[in-house]
């Protein structure tokens, strides 16, 4: 595989401090490390001066109480540290925000992980996922994402739809689908320590399939994984082996780096899976790829955290296809 396509395809991490929470991740192990400076909640975008328009684009709050025109700008101060100190604020309030808008307005629900307990993380589902018989799996990749998010700094420069999960919620909510979003990258408890079922994105996603996952109706699974979601994909797959391939019926990544996990390619994977990877070429143009990997097609973007966006309608038929054969 050549150099070139290794930096393509390169994760875009951004570092984070969470309020009452830190966290990090390299090679699929992650740490917490108890802060020693807390927030005491996380500020709302309000309090922050921010908020979104009709059109899902950021923008500061007047003098007035209003919406105007102006866009977040990184500089508020001549001091970086003070400048990364408030865009994290932004970036939890953001993160709040999602969360907000897949319960109020896509009608999710949360459940605990671990189950049963109010100390641990949590993923989203919706009304009887449980029952449908086609369940779409939404996983971001690495860094300061959430569950809900592809992209942090899309939501905060560009609009909600490039930046978010929501598109995919809703378009897969039209279908009739089931839909459950996980949470990954949330790992640590406010003390610092890491939480139960949940301490790394793999034993997040392994849990919560043996937990939430092995005992639903559906007979037909569909993964839309982005970035290193596509790690925790073929990690996943490989734990499971036959229970894997008898119910998951499509594997939809974006710019997965999936190759980094060493982890052999199936042929059900290969069959399965489509891989829609940064590229200047249109949507769908198939792209060179080795035997030993699953199928690349052309996003339609060069931009790594624009696949998801850009790709979602191709997805969607690729998802429609597999799970009615």
């Amino acid at each position: 595989m050549s150099l070139k396509y290794f930096r393509r395809l390169r994760v875009f991490f951004t570092s984070t401090v969470l309020p009452k929470r830190n966290w990090s991740q390299t090679s699929g192990r992650s740490y917490c490390v108890a802060e020693s400076q807390k927030m005491d909640a996380v500020k709302t975008m309000k309090d922050l001066g921010y908020g979104f328009n009709t059109e899902g684009q950021l923008r500061k709050i007047g003098v007035d109480g209003q919406l105007t025109e102006e866009p977040f700008q990184f500089n508020v101060s001549n001091q970086h540290q003070e400048c990364q100190a408030h865009y994290e604020e932004l970036g939890n309030a953001v993160t709040e925000y999602v969360y907000h808008l897949m319960e109020a307005e896509q009608n999710l629900i949360r459940l605990p992980v671990p189950k049963d307990s109010s100390k641990g993380t949590f993923i989203f589902v919706s009304k009887d996922y449980d029952l449908k018989d086609v369940l779409v799996i939404l996983i971001h990749g690495s860094g300061a994402v959430r569950a809900g998010q592809w992209a942090r700094s899309l939501i905060i420069n560009d609009n909600l739809d490039m930046g978010t999960q929501i598109p995919y919620i809703k378009k897969a909510l039209e279908k009739g689908y089931g839909v459950m979003v996980l949470n990954p990258n949330d790992n640590c408890q406010n003390n610092g320590k890491k939480i139960p079922n949940s301490s790394s994105g793999e034993e997040h996603t392994s849990y919560v399939w043996n937990t939430y996952v092995k005992n639903a109706k559906a007979t037909s699974i569909a993964i839309v994984a982005h970035s290193y979601g596509g790690v925790l994909t073929v990690t996943l797959a490989d734990q499971l082996k036959d229970e894997f391939e008898r119910r998951v019926k499509a594997i939809a990544f974006t710019d997965s780096v999936h190759v980094y996990s060493n982890i052999k390619i199936t042929k059900h994977m290969k069959e399965a899976a489509r891989n829609w990877i940064s590229s200047q070429s249109p949507l769908d143009t198939p792209m060179k790829t080795p035997d030993y990997d699953i199928p690349r097609v052309s996003a339609g973007h060069q931009k790594h955290e624009m696949t998801s966006y850009s790709c979602m309608d191709s997805v969607f038929k690729f998802i429609e296809e597999k799970v009615t054969k």
